[in-house]
Formats: structure tokens, sequence, C-alpha cells
């Protein structure tokens, strides 16, 4: 019971009942208990939700509603009605409405859900993916409600997506904000005077409860109570919350389709809701084994989820605490050129014939050589001698430009100075990629040779080496 301070005054009603025949939990009885609450990665169950009064909300076909939003067809029932304002907000996100239209069952599920944000039963702190990983949102699987693929997202968003959900004029001046309002509105001819979702808004607010429950209720029920676990039947309440849209969209003047005997013979009241034994409140919103083993599986991965989430946060504070020490430096091998010419040197000094290694000449040069590397902070490396690599090879034969490199890496040392006689293969080698820089450039290599004295007659000829390259072209 969403509040009880005029109960005396409405004890003795039309209806017979008295305070004791209707049982609100207690955790129910004040406005600010009205969401449902629970730890998190815990499952809403149907008795949390009222499913089955939103299966009777959802499932009744009658036509009575006009859809400012649907002009082509003049009367649509509540479901339709309710989808299509979700659908047409400006806050739904595109990818949103595609699953709505793929998966119509996922648009009533999600309905279901954004009408219980709507009265204020679901509140801004829940979720419904369990990947959720900010402190503020509590995850909630909701097998009942979850039947499908579809993602119903946080309740903040499908807030977002109410607060929007109004019909086109009333962006531009502010929606009704009272029952009073929408009631003169729907009187003055304006059919519908706002959106099914700010009419919910409206007769939710709690300014309001107390005129909703004296206009429309017997006491000790509000409209709040509609959508809390009461001893009242399901079906009783749908049919009373189809009333009042019907009473406030359509306007009070018009034949409501959801009368019953009762409304009819007292006009503004709402149909009578029919009380429930013990007995038979347990036989409804009954969880089957399916949805509660989706449940409980849903909450074991949540609680899997927080834990490595958990570990990554507590290892993520010992990297930063205890900082990984940077790899050891690699002993550099790059020497001075000083350093290289030393080290040539002695290789040099140690390839040298025996017999001279005795010599004043040869044994000052190396005492120099060591003299001076000794100045150096690193030690003279102990390299190998070069030992070239000619096996299989005819040196009389002419070798391609590709034999030659290889020959060169085979034979050469890298560390020996380059400035001594090379043979044939060498020059032949050096004229053979001189022609290719000359084709390639298309003209003679620059700058042109210089004419012999007294051969005027033969001025312009290509002569010597460069022979070649004009016989090439």
């Amino acid at each position: 019971m969403a509040s009880s301070s005029s109960t005396d005054r409405y004890a003795a009603n039309i209806q017979g009942w008295n305070i004791q025949q209707v049982n609100t939990p207690p955790q129910y009885l004040g406005r600010k208990t009205l969401p449902i609450k629970r730890a998190d990665a815990e499952p809403l169950t149907r008795e949390d939700l009222q499913y089955d009064l939103l299966y009777y909300i959802f499932a009744d076909q009658t036509e009575a509603f006009v859809d400012y939003l649907a002009p082509t067809r003049p009367v649509v029932n509540f479901c339709d009605l309710y989808v299509n304002a979700l659908y047409n907000s400006p806050k739904c996100s595109k990818v949103l409405k595609d699953k709505m239209v793929e998966t119509p069952a996922f648009a009533i599920e999600f309905a279901k859900i954004a009408l219980l944000t709507n009265v204020g039963r679901i509140n801004t702190t829940m979720a419904f993916f369990p990947e959720m990983k900010t402190a503020l949102r509590s995850y909630h699987p909701v097998p009942s409600l979850q039947k499908t693929d579809g993602n119903l997202q946080d309740a903040p968003r499908i807030k977002n997506c109410l607060k929007a959900a109004l019909l086109p004029f009333e962006f531009k001046t502010p929606p009704p904000s009272s029952p009073a309002e929408i009631i003169e509105k729907a009187r003055s001819g304006q059919i519908p005077p706002t959106s099914v979702v700010n009419l919910i808004f409206v007769l939710s607010n709690s300014n309001h409860a107390m005129t909703v429950a004296q206009k429309h209720f017997d006491p000790p029920v509000e409209f709040l109570d509609l959508f809390l676990p009461i001893n009242l039947s399901s079906l009783s309440r749908a049919r009373v919350f189809l009333w009042l849209m019907f009473h406030y969209l359509q306007g009070p003047d018009k034949p409501n389709p959801f009368d019953d005997e009762y409304s009819r013979t007292h006009p503004g009241r709402v149909p009578r809701m029919i009380p429930l034994t013990r007995e038979e409140l347990a036989q409804e919103n009954v969880d089957p084994p399916d949805e509660i083993e989706w449940g409980k599986r849903m909450s074991a991965l949540r609680s899997k989820f927080l834990r490595e989430l958990v570990d990554e946060m507590e290892q993520e504070k010992r990297r930063k605490k205890n900082p990984p020490l940077p790899p050891p430096v690699a002993p550099s091998t790059s020497y001075t050129a000083q350093e290289m010419a030393v080290i040539r040197q002695a290789r040099a000094q140690r390839m040298e014939d025996p017999r001279s290694r005795g010599s004043s000449q040869s044994h000052e040069g190396r005492s120099h050589g060591y003299t001076s590397y000794e100045s150096s902070s690193r030690p003279l490396p102990q390299l190998e001698p070069f030992r070239a690599d000619l096996s299989g090879e005819d040196p009389n034969q002419e070798r391609t430009m590709l034999q030659q490199a290889w020959h060169v890496i085979n034979s050469t040392d890298p560390l020996e100075d380059s400035d001594k006689e090379e043979d044939e293969h060498v020059r032949l080698d050096y004229n053979r990629r001189l022609r290719v820089l000359a084709r390639l450039r298309g003209k003679e290599p620059t700058p042109e040779p210089e004419p012999q004295p007294g051969s005027s007659s033969q001025a312009g000829q290509p002569t010597g080496r460069l022979q070649h390259v004009q016989s090439w072209r």
C-alpha cells in the first residue's frame, strides 16, 4: 500500500471491503520502498515483477486506444500503443529499434520491463547484462523477460527512452503534468491528450497519489498498489490499469470497454478487484524450473566475471606499485674508428709471417697499437682470424654478378682495408655495374673523358673503359 492517510475516511466503502482484506507486504508500505530491492546478481523473480499482471496487460486484445503515432490505424490495443510509443522515442537507439522489428517477442519483453521502470518498480541502479563493470549499478538476471537474445540494457537507458516518449506536439509545449490537466485536454477534444508514457508518469507521481486514490479507488488501495505483490488477483488488477488508461487517454465521458457492473453503476470508480486467499495467491507468479536454473546460471556467470575483474584490478595495482625492472642493456658491439684501426692492426700482426714477428718494426708497431687501445675503457676483443671459404670454385671461370657477390662474402675480411689491387673478376664486376648504371641513367657516365692530345679526328668518340658502355647500348 503506497499510503494510508485517508483510511478511516474510506473504511466503510461501497464494495464492502475492510482493511484486512488487502495485505500489502511491510517493505512496500512507504513510497520510498516501491522499487524492487535485490542484491547484485540476484535474479528478479516473477513475484518481484508481478509477471502475471504484466502478461494480462499486454495480452489484452481490446482495440480501444487512438494511437497518434499510427494514423493509418483508427484504434489499437494497449500493447501496440505502448510498444509504438517506445519505438518512436528519440532516445530509442537504432540497434534497439532494429531488434524490436526483427523480434516482436523481444519488443514485448522490453515494453514490460519499461512499464515497471515507468511506474518506479525498476529504479536506475539496475542493469540486465552480466558484463557491467560500474559500481553504480547492480546486475540482475530477469529469466521471465529474457527469453529472446535481445539486450534489455539498463534502467538509466530505459528511463531516458521513456522520458523522451512524447507526442510530436509535446516537444514544443510542456506536456500536462497532472491528472486534471489531462482530463481537461481530453474533454476539449484533444485525443489523445498526452502520450501513454507521460500519463503513467503522472499517475505514479506521489504528488497525485492521494487525488487519484480518492477519485478512483476504495481504500486502502492506490494506483501503485496495482504493481505490488498484494492479495488481489492479477487479472482484476490488469483490468483496472487498462480502465484507467482508457479513462484518461480517450476521455471520461466515453463508454469504457473495461467497465464491469460496479464501475458502470459508480461513474469514476475502477472495476472491482478480486481478493485472493493465501492458497490462491501462491498459485500466481510461479517461477518454472527452467527459469530458476537459468537465473542461477547467470548469477554464477556474474560472480565469475566479478572475481576475474577483481583479480585484474589487483594485478594492475601490483604492477603500478612494483613496476617490472627494465631489461638488461646488451653490451655494445660498436667501436670507434680508432678502435677499429687497432683491431685491424692487431689482426694483421697475428697473420704476419712468423719470421717477421721478431723484427723491431713489427714489435714497435704492435706495442704502439696496444698502447693506444689500452687508453680505451673496453678490453681488446679476441677476434678469430678470418678464413676464406673458396671450396668448389674455379678461379679461371668467369663469374656472374651474383656469383661474384657470393665470392666476395666468403673470401673478404670486412675488417681488412680494401685498397689493395683486385683481380680480373673484380674489375669485370665493376665494369658490369657501370654499364647497368649507364643504362638506367640513359646516358654515359659523367664527367666526359678528356680527349687525347693529337686525336682531334676522333673527338667525341668514347675511349678506354667507356667503350664497353657505348657498345652495350
